[in-house]
């Protein structure tokens, strides 16, 4: 079982935009289970496992994926109907939007890192609506011990919001669910209403194979 109830490192997401917030940092797996359950966000099975209604959308929405289209990314992105673009202008905007509807509300951040090899590691931070997406993220992403956790910097960042919903007509988008990342902010949003959670591993799994191109070695260790 992995407790950092001693971790005592202070966690701020100003430089997010994201503020007034109630942080809960880096809670175990059994934390994020009985928070899930008493905020009735999800059940358990008859084996004890975590049970969450995914609503409307039960599996991957590709259509709804973009990339922001930028000077780092135009001419080495295959653009086309799976890598999507997505206006810088049009990104800043919807993720104003995303951190002022975070801000104010009790959120929970995970520090974890992707690649196991510490050569070619990325650190990511997680920040998630509900206990039970940063949870889904504690079991895929891998974990930094706790000395690990006090100097981590986080290099991505992930923010995960579920009950945002996008206006296409105003925010550019396909319909209210989306998923954008973004090269230049090394930032990725993602709503997807109810949530099919395997879109957080494989969109940083995309950024890692975004730098594996250009930098020339190989994700045998991802």
């Amino acid at each position: 079982m992995d407790n950092y109830a001693l971790l005592t490192k202070s966690i701020s997401l100003k430089n997010l935009g994201i503020e007034n917030t109630t942080i809960r940092y880096q809670l175990s797996a059994e934390e994020l289970h009985e928070i899930t359950l008493q905020s009735g966000q999800g059940a358990e099975s008859a084996t004890g496992a975590l049970a969450i209604n995914t609503g409307k959308f039960t599996g991957r929405s590709p259509q709804d994926r973009f990339i922001v289209k930028d000077k780092i990314t135009e001419d080495k992105v295959w653009w086309g109907n799976i890598n999507i673009p997505f206006a810088p202008e049009a990104f800043e905007k919807l993720y104003r939007k995303v951190t002022h509807y975070l801000s104010g509300k009790e959120i929970f951040v995970r520090d974890s890192y992707v690649c196991a090899d510490s050569n070619y590691r990325l650190n990511v931070r997680v920040v998630t609506e509900t206990a039970w997406a940063n949870l889904f993220c504690y079991n895929m992403f891998l974990r930094p011990e706790k000395e690990e956790l006090e100097n981590f910097t986080p290099e991505w960042t992930l923010l995960c919001v579920p009950s945002f919903m996008a206006d296409p007509a105003v925010d550019g988008t396909r319909q209210s669910n989306f998923a954008i990342l973004d090269f230049t902010k090394k930032n990725r949003i993602d709503r997807r209403n109810g949530l099919y959670r395997r879109n957080e591993k494989r969109n940083i799994f995309s950024v890692k194979l975004y730098f594996t191109c250009f930098q020339k070695y190989l994700t045998h260790a991802l």
